[in-house]
């Protein structure tokens, strides 16, 4: 397991960017050094004997992660629920990887107060409950799983457009309050409808590909350029998409751009009597003027998914203005809640984290540098996180230089923050250099990974 050597974290702008790499071999555990009381520069230095990396799973993650970290051999412990500020920071006192939901919030005073927390994953798709930022700045990498709910959630969205189509919610509602109310007024078959689809992501495409599938014309927007699936059509402007669609569905990140993004006027570009569906982010959409439009019969309907203010827990209270509004399907965040999807997020999340810790590997990280580099045998792999200023590969590699230490393989890879280099050494001379490395004054954290 791991040795640590941590400095203090904060950042720069340099973008610049290297990489380099020796030959692939196959994948193998960390492994333990036997000890030497000979010259360090001599013989393989022993790495202190380590614990096994400590798991903390928060918000009833799904057991599919339990079992692929225990499997590791890491110590992990589980809870039902999210966990306040306060309290997460008790919590983390010695977890190395934390993995969280949607209503844990990892803020920077969390991170501070957080020295042994190496990664976080985050078990869904959004990760705007972390401070990305400071996490990139403590040298944390945070990781999520951005394809495990694509099918639910496009599934959801098909399934709800067929039920504004035919405004059930209504009347399941009416039958269940002993009112029978047979009509077709206002009711219509979705094929040969429009559906219009903000945001082209995972979700997006695979919306758009079950849609065409039943016999609608499908259009979307997105701010970058995108390959259309099947016959779908990207167009210029969200305008025009919202003055052709039947139905509007919203599948964009949480940005300050993307904040109420459907707002008065947006909602104005409608078409009269179309549909808005949001299972984005809740403050995608301006409630207020969407609750103005649908009493005043501009919007046909609406399905949302995701509010702006969210209770932490089951059975909290909740309001909202759209409550009791005529064919409006309300939710409770649920777009990615089901057992597949559950199960997968918790294969794929956990994966990156236990190769994150096992390797070091930082692919499909949000918030950092990218690097994956294959284990060398009969080396130790030291990782370095750095302050991304000019001189630090030449600081480093003078440290390499004065030790006579051979490098195996090494790779650096920056953003405009920081730098994050592995480096596979000879054994002899690994734990002095890290210790002369983490005494830079660039230096954010450094550890012998094995």
């Amino acid at each position: 397991m791991p040795f640590d050597v941590t400095g203090s974290p904060s950042g720069t702008t340099s973008p610049s960017s290297v990489r380099t790499a020796g030959p692939r071999c196959a994948k193998k555990r960390p492994f333990n050094i036997m000890s030497t009381d000979e010259n360090p520069s001599a013989a393989p230095q022993s790495l202190p004997v380590q614990e096994p990396a400590k798991v903390l799973l928060l918000e009833g993650i799904h057991k599919s992660a339990l079992k692929r970290f225990t499997d590791e051999g890491f110590q992990v412990e589980t809870r039902s629920g999210g966990l306040g500020e306060d309290d997460l920071i008790k919590a983390l006192a010695g977890v190395h990887l934390l993995g969280i939901r949607s209503k844990t919030r990892v803020t920077a005073r969390v991170l501070e107060n957080a020295p042994s927390l190496r990664a976080v994953g985050c078990f869904c798709i959004g990760t705007n409950q972390v401070d990305l930022v400071a996490a990139n700045h403590s040298g944390v990498p945070v990781f999520n799983a951005p394809f495990s709910n694509t099918r639910s959630v496009a599934e959801l969205m098909i399934a709800e457009i067929i039920l504004l189509a035919r405004q059930i919610g209504d009347r399941s509602r009416e039958v269940h309050c002993g009112m029978w109310k047979k009509t077709a007024t206002h009711c219509h078959e979705v094929r040969g409808k429009t559906l219009g689809v903000v945001g082209y992501g995972h979700i997006g495409q695979q919306l758009g590909v079950i849609a065409e599938a039943l016999g609608m014309r499908v259009l979307y927007y997105d701010i970058m350029a995108k390959l259309p699936m099947g016959n779908n059509r990207a167009l210029p402007t969200l305008n025009g998409l919202l003055e052709q669609a039947d139905f509007v569905s919203l599948h964009v990140p949480e940005t300050p751009e993307t904040r109420n993004l459907i707002n008065a006027d947006a909602i104005a570009h409608m078409k009269k009597g179309a549909c808005l569906l949001n299972a984005s982010r809740g403050t995608v959409v301006d409630i207020h003027a969407l609750a103005e439009a649908l009493k005043s019969e501009h919007v046909g309907g609406a399905a949302i998914d995701v509010y702006p203010e969210e209770p932490e827990a089951n059975g909290a209270a909740f309001e909202t203005e759209l409550q009791n509004l005529p064919n409006v399907i309300l939710t409770p965040h649920i777009g990615g809640s089901t057992e597949e999807a559950q199960e997968a997020i918790g294969h794929e999340v956990s994966h990156s984290l236990a190769h994150f810790e096992t390797s070091g590997a930082t692919t499909g990280a949000v918030n950092f540098p990218r690097v994956d580099l294959p284990p060398r045998r009969g080396t130790h792999r030291l990782l370095n996180v750095h302050r991304n200023v000019p001189g630090v590969l030449r600081d480093v590699n003078q440290i390499v230089s004065d030790l006579d230490a051979n490098i195996n393989s090494q790779v650096l890879a920056t953003d405009n923050n920081i730098g994050y280099l592995i480096i596979d050494m000879e054994k002899n001379v690994s734990m002095e250099v890290s210790r002369r490395i983490a005494a830079l004054k660039t230096n954010i954290r450094t550890r012998v990974l094995y």
